[in-house]
């Protein structure tokens, strides 16, 4: 019998109770039978990147980040689009890790989760690829619209972003088991 995969998943939703933890709690929901799911809610408390710590004296939470990635056998990153970028708060927390190689050719996947996101989910792509993130097109979902396709309880009102969501679930493990 295989070894449970640990799959890490960074909120990058500032808001608490946002439509991206919601679809987060329904991902771990349908993933947790096949991984031990972990999600890093801490954007807000970390500090804001500075050069000069990320090598020496780096904050404590930065380093706990570098080796909850570190250890992953994947990462899937859930994030809605603010002014059509990626939040800041996920956009500092990945600067932490670019000193390091934590990122280097591990499995990642995307969600982009928000009323329209399409430029967010470019820039959270060329930023991944870029600290060399292990991507494919099959681990990229834009879902636009969110907030009118899963409701409070975290189920899904819309049957095509379901159906979505398992060929991401499916995509993803097929990669992590190359």
């Amino acid at each position: 019998m295989p070894l449970i995969k640990n799959i890490l998943i960074i909120n990058g939703s500032a808001s608490s109770n946002s439509s991206n933890e919601r679809l987060i709690a329904k991902l771990v929901r349908l993933i947790d039978r096949d991984f031990n799911c972990s999600v890093f809610h801490e954007l807000k408390l970390l500090p804001h990147f500075d050069p000069q710590l990320s090598v020496e004296k780096t904050p404590k939470l930065v380093l706990e980040l570098r080796k909850k990635v570190e250890v992953a056998d994947g990462i899937i990153i859930c994030t809605p689009e603010y002014v059509f970028s990626i939040p800041s708060g996920l956009k500092n927390a990945i600067e932490w890790c670019v000193s390091t190689t934590v990122f280097s050719d591990k499995p990642c996947g995307l969600i982009t989760a928000s009323a329209h996101g399409a430029k967010a989910h470019e820039e959270l792509q060329l930023i991944m690829n870029t600290i060399m993130a292990k991507l494919s097109s099959e681990t990229n979902l834009l879902i636009q619209g969110i907030k009118g396709k899963i409701n409070t309880e975290g189920e899904f009102t819309d049957e095509n972003t379901r159906g979505e969501v398992d060929r991401f679930i499916t995509a993803f493990k097929a990669m992590l088991e190359k």
